[in-house]
């Protein structure tokens, strides 16, 4: 005879699952809203239909390869630095081979870390020319290279975090008390994730280990901030173990995991570091002309 599992260890598995798979939506969000991740879309191409993946990100070992579909119709690379108003410099792109498709490719200079271009491609002429992106040029932006060592045990962390935030969100929800241990794993996560790798993956993108408060005004280092001290906050609202005031420690969590779902609705990387091109002609030295918070 097959005995059921009992209710309250269905119930866990099911906010796990749940939490996995919001997580993965955070995921999903984080790479289709972030301005670093390739621009797709489509465009007409010669009377065809051209389906494109542009990059904006790029480490400094290379240049940045710009291509997409060829359609039988000859192509112009249009970029210039960002920020800047300086002429437009337009470079023939070639038809070349990868992967066994035909591509029309471009290259970008390789820039300083933070260093930024701004482009467009246009393909064809005269009536038929077609310009990809239409409206705005696309911003790419250069990095210097992260250890895989480095980079996806922080992007791990970071995404656990956000999986058991949400479970110990959901076990105060759905349970009679606040489930301390997942709440203290879930500042472990964040901790080592975001206040430790966090700043080693910026010092090797930027050259800086924090451009967030007080010294700088990036985005994505303030919301990591944010976000742990809510879940500070939180944990010693909670305490390690249950108490009379718990309706308290509910409180805690819930205003943690808001402000968590807050920092990752906000796309990933915007507003970041960035090279100021007019300290670097004045003669200044590319690592000290960074900015934040543009």
């Amino acid at each position: 005879m097959v005995t059921a599992a009992p209710p309250s260890r269905t119930r866990s598995i099911l906010l796990w699952v749940a939490a996995a798979l919001l997580m993965l939506a955070s995921l999903t969000y984080q790479r289709k809203t972030g301005p670093t991740y390739p621009l797709r879309g489509t465009a007409v191409v010669a009377g065809k239909d051209v389906t494109y993946s542009l990059v904006r990100s790029q480490e400094t070992i290379r240049e940045a390869r710009v291509a997409l579909p060829y359609a039988g119709a000859p192509g112009t690379l249009v970029w210039r630095h960002f920020p800047t108003q300086e002429a437009w410099i337009r470079q023939p792109m070639v038809q070349e081979t990868k992967d066994g498709k035909a591509e029309l490719a471009g290259y970008l200079p390789i820039q300083p870390p933070a260093g930024k271009v701004e482009y467009t491609v246009e393909v064809g002429a005269g009536a038929e020319l077609v310009r990809i992106p239409k409206v705005d040029p696309i911003v790419l932006r250069f990095k210097g290279p992260v250890p895989l060592t480095v980079l996806l045990p922080h992007v791990f962390m970071m995404f656990m975090a956000v999986m058991l935030g949400l479970r110990t969100a959901m076990g105060c929800i759905f349970g009679k008390t606040v489930p301390r241990r997942h709440l203290w794993v879930t500042l472990a996560f964040m901790t080592v994730g975001g206040l430790i790798l966090g700043p080693m993956v910026q010092k090797y993108a930027f050259g800086a280990y924090w451009t967030g408060w007080p010294f700088g005004y990036d985005l994505t280092d303030n919301k990591t901030l944010l976000m742990w001290l809510a879940w500070v906050v939180a944990a010693l609202a909670a305490g390690p173990r249950e108490h009379p005031r718990e309706d308290w420690s509910r409180v805690g969590v819930a205003l943690a995991t808001v402000a968590m779902i807050v920092v990752y609705v906000i796309p990933h990387s915007l507003r970041g570091s960035q090279l100021d091109y007019s300290k670097v002609k004045a003669g200044g030295a590319a690592h000290e002309a960074i900015t934040t918070g543009r």
